[in-house]
């Protein structure tokens, strides 16, 4: 570390020994949130990365550039790879967030041809919007038009045969297991074909 620089700016030291500079990264703290993120103590990590924690302790404290074997070693332990250590998460991201919705525990909404069981249903400001749907319906007479909306939907199937009318398309069935992806704002049903009323997992994007 050259003299008058600040601590956490590390300089990665090649094999060869050479002090190579890279562009100044708190390379430090880096880590630091990288392991607290998988929720790890510094032992834990120390030891997924098979260095020592005195090690790893002085790389999170800027007071030492570790070799790029030692680089290696921490994406390694992390399941990233090395560039990824140098690539600070982007700001305009939430990083970190977990919903967790229990079988049953959804929020429910019924209409006569569905009812939908939103999951995730307490997080805000979602890029998806992820439900359980019982299929009612039974014949595409029992919708009042077509169904559009914004974004991307994805269909799976989880239970029972549905059958899926799309406005562009000849209608497809499927079966557990299957599953569909498409373009939301063209218009789309589904219609159950079992006896007992299909459950499909719908995932819809938002724009």
């Amino acid at each position: 570390m050259s003299k008058g620089e600040p601590p956490s700016l590390i300089r990665i030291a090649r094999e060869t020994g050479a002090d190579s500079p890279v562009e100044p990264l708190n390379l430090g703290t880096r880590v630091r949130e990288l392991r607290k993120a998988k929720g790890w103590t510094l032992e834990q990590a120390a030891v997924k990365a098979g260095l020592a924690r005195s090690t790893l302790s002085k790389i999170e404290n800027g007071q030492m550039s570790p070799t790029y074997e030692a680089l290696k070693k921490l994406a390694e332990g992390l399941a990233i790879s090395v560039p990824q250590l140098f690539t600070p998460p982007s700001r305009t991201q939430v990083n970190g967030r977990l919903a967790v919705t229990k079988s049953g525990q959804g929020q429910s909404h019924a209409t006569v041809t569905y009812e939908h069981e939103l999951l995730g249903g307490h997080l805000r400001a979602k890029q998806m919007l992820p439900y359980r749907a019982t299929i009612r319906a039974r014949d595409l007479e029992e919708f009042d038009g077509w169904v559009r909306h914004d974004g991307e939907e994805f269909l799976y199937v989880l239970t029972g045969i549905v059958r899926l009318f799309t406005e562009f398309y000849e209608p497809v069935d499927l079966r557990r297991g299957d599953s569909a992806y498409y373009d939301a704002s063209m218009g789309h049903n589904v219609i159950s074909l079992s006896e007992e009323d299909a459950t499909i997992l719908w995932v819809t994007s938002l724009v």
